[in-house]
C-alpha cells in the first residue's frame, strides 16, 4: 500500500529500506554536498536507491541514484562500475523525456568507502507525480496512456540510435512531469542491459497504465504482478480492462513478450505501433463524440454548446448593436459622397476665375505617382540555414485530438507527409478560438523568418512566442501573421526574435468541399544570421 506525502517529502513506501543505516532524510552523501530529502524507491536488481536530495553547493534539488554496496564485494564493485560507465555515456544525451545527467560520482572521487556506497549519479530534478501514485487508484485513459508511453517510446528510439541503453524498465525511475508527460527520472541501466530491455520496457509501461500491474520481473513490492494465463502467456490488458482497445492491448503483450507471433523487437517498430494505434482510439473518439451530438452543426467537438437564453439575448443585443453602427457609419460615408461632389462647379458651388487659375500642387510641381517605399526593417536581417526544433507538438488549449501523432511530419524534411487539423463544420471560432502546432528548441534561437509549406488557401494563421511548453494562449505574444496562399508562405519578421518556443496559430481554417480543414506540409524556422 502507498503512502503519500507532499512533494517537498515525497512517497515512503513499504519495503523501500537503505541496506545501511547512514542512508536516511537528513544524511549527507558525495563529500557533505547532498543532503538526502526523501526516498522515492529502489531498484533491487542493482542495489539502486532512488532519492530526492538537496545541492548544498549549487542550491537546488536533484535525484540521486544511490548504489548500494559493500566496496569489497569485488563483484558488485564491478557491476557498479559498469553501470556508472553507462550513466557517464549517457551525460551527452538530450530528450525532454529524460533527466538531464549532472554528475557521476564514483569511489575515490566524490564517494569514500565508509559511506556504504558504490558510486552516485546525479540527474536534475523533475518536479511532478510519481508514477506509482498515478495509477494507484485507477488506471491512466488508453489514449492518454498511448500519448505519454509514445513520447518515451521517441527519446528510446533517439537513443538507440546513438548506441545508448536508457535502462527504465522499473516504474519507481520515472516520474509524469507537470506538463503530462513521462519522463527517465532516475537514469542508470543495469550493468547487463540491453537494446532490447528498453523495448519491452516500454510495453511494461503501457501495461501499467492500462491495468495497474507491472509486467516484467523486479518490479516493486508496491505495484501488483500481471497475472499469466496456465499456458505462461501474459494476460492482456483487455481481460484485465474491458475498455481498453482491441490494438492498445494486443500492442503492450506483444511488445513484453518474447515469443509468439507479431512480437515487437526493436524502437522504431515500437513507435510506429504506438502511433497507429493512439490515432485508432482518437478515431474512435472522434465518432464517440459525434455520435453523442445533439444535432446541432456542432458535432466535430467534444464540447456541447451552452443553451443559454441569458447567453443568448446578450448575442441577440451584441448583433443589433453592430448593425446599428454599421447603418450610422454608411450614412457618414454617403454624407461625404454628398459633400464631395457638391465642389464641381455645375454643382452650384464658388465660381472660380479660369484666367487666373489657382496653382495647384499638380502644376506647380510634378509629382511621381510610384514614390519609392521606404525600406522594410525586417528586410535587413540577414537570412541564415534552417533551424529544426527539438520537437513539435499540436498546441490545442481548448481540447484534444487535431491528428497529435503527425505533428513531427511538419519537421521531416519532407513537404509530402501532412499534419492535418480535425474536419470541422463550423469555422472558427465558433467552435473554438483555434488549433496550432507548437515548436520546442534545444536552445533560444534568433528567429527572423518561417516559411510555412502548405496547400491549405485561406488558412489564417498567426506567428506567436511562448516562454514555456504549454502555455495559456493568453500568456503567448504574436509576433507575425498570414494567410496561406499557393504552396509556401513566407512570414518575414519586421525585427527578429529571440524564441525557443514558437506557435504556428491557426485562427481560420481552409474551406473544403467537405468542412473546414487546415493542413501543413512543412515548417521551416530559419534565423538571423
Amino acid at each position: 500500500m502507498n503512502e503519500k506525502r507532499s512533494e517537498q517529502s515525497g512517497p515512503i513506501r513499504t519495503g523501500v529500506r537503505a541496506r545501511g543505516g547512514s542512508l536516511a532524510p537528513g544524511s549527507v552523501v558525495g563529500d557533505g554536498r547532498y543532503r538526502l530529502l526523501a526516498q522515492f524507491g529502489i531498484d533491487e536488481r542493482a542495489g539502486a536507491h532512488l532519492w530526492r536530495a538537496r545541492d548544498g553547493q549549487l542550491r537546488r534539488d536533484v535525484a540521486l541514484t544511490l548504489l548500494v554496496g559493500d566496496p569489497a564485494d569485488a563483484e558488485a564493485a564491478r557491476q557498479a562500475r559498469k553501470t556508472l560507465e553507462r550513466a557517464t555515456h549517457a551525460a551527452k544525451f538530450n530528450h525532454e523525456a529524460v533527466a538531464r545527467v549532472l554528475d557521476v560520482l564514483t569511489l575515490g572521487n566524490g564517494i569514500t568507502s565508509g559511506e556504504g556506497l558504490l558510486g552516485v549519479v546525479v540527474t536534475e530534478w523533475t518536479k511532478g507525480t510519481d508514477l506509482i501514485d498515478l495509477v494507484a487508484d485507477r488506471p491512466v485513459q488508453p489514449l492518454a496512456a498511448a500519448r505519454m508511453v509514445q513520447r518515451l517510446a521517441e527519446a528510446v528510439e533517439r537513443a538507440h540510435h546513438s548506441g545508448l541503453v536508457l535502462g527504465l524498465d522499473h516504474p519507481q525511475r520515472l516520474r509524469l512531469t507537470t506538463e503530462g508527460s513521462l519522463r527517465l527520472a532516475f537514469p542508470g541501466p543495469l550493468p547487463d542491459a540491453t537494446l532490447r530491455d528498453d523495448v519491452k520496457a516500454i510495453g511494461g509501461i503501457l501495461y501499467l497504465l492500462l491495468t495497474g500491474r507491472w509486467p516484467l520481473p523486479g518490479g516493486p513490492a508496491a505495484i501488483p504482478a500481471a497475472p499469466h494465463a496456465p499456458n505462461g502467456r501474459l494476460v492482456p490488458p483487455r481481460s484485465l480492462q474491458p475498455s481498453v482497445p482491441q490494438e492498445l492491448s494486443s500492442l503492450a503483450v506483444r511488445t513484453v513478450e518474447d515469443g509468439g507471433p507479431g512480437g515487437i523487437r526493436t524502437s522504431a517498430a515500437i513507435v510506429r505501433a504506438l502511433e497507429m494505434a493512439a490515432e485508432a482510439e482518437e478515431r474512435t473518439q472522434l465518432i464517440k463524440a459525434q455520435m453523442e451530438a445533439d444535432g446541432d452543426g456542432t458535432i466535430w467537438t467534444t464540447k456541447k454548446p451552452v443553451k443559454d437564453r441569458a447567453r443568448r439575448r446578450k448575442l441577440a443585443l451584441g448583433v443589433t448593436v453592430l448593425v446599428v453602427a454599421a447603418v450610422a457609419i454608411l450614412a457618414w460615408l454617403g454624407m461625404l459622397a454628398i459633400s464631395f461632389f457638391q465642389d464641381d462647379p455645375s454643382s452650384g458651388g464658388p465660381p472660380i476665375n479660369v484666367a487666373n487659375p489657382t496653382p495647384t500642387a499638380s502644376a506647380s510641381a510634378p509629382v511621381n505617382p510610384s514614390p519609392n517605399p521606404p525600406p522594410s526593417t525586417g528586410g535587413q536581417a540577414q537570412i541564415g540555414a534552417a533551424v529544426g526544433p527539438e520537437s513539435v507538438t499540436v498546441y490545442n488549449p481548448d481540447g484534444n485530438g487535431d491528428n497529435t501523432s503527425r505533428a513531427r511530419n511538419t519537421v521531416d524534411g519532407d513537404p509530402t507527409t501532412i499534419w492535418r487539423t480535425d474536419q470541422y463544420r463550423q469555422q472558427f471560432p465558433a467552435i473554438k478560438e483555434g488549433v496550432g502546432l507548437l515548436a520546442s528548441f534545444d536552445k533560444p534561437i534568433n528567429l527572423a523568418k518561417i516559411t510555412v509549406a502548405a496547400d491549405s488557401p485561406g488558412t489564417s494563421i498567426e506567428v506567436r512566442l511562448s516562454d514555456s511548453r504549454n502555455p495559456e494562449l493568453a500568456d503567448t505574444r504574436v509576433i507575425g501573421t498570414a494567410t496561406l496562399n499557393g504552396q509556401t508562405t513566407d512570414i518575414t519578421l519586421p525585427q527578429p526574435q529571440q524564441a525557443q518556443y514558437v506557435i504556428i496559430w491557426i485562427t481560420q481554417l481552409s474551406d473544403t468541399d467537405k468542412g473546414y480543414q487546415s493542413q501543413i506540409g512543412e515548417l521551416t524556422f530559419l534565423p538571423a544570421q
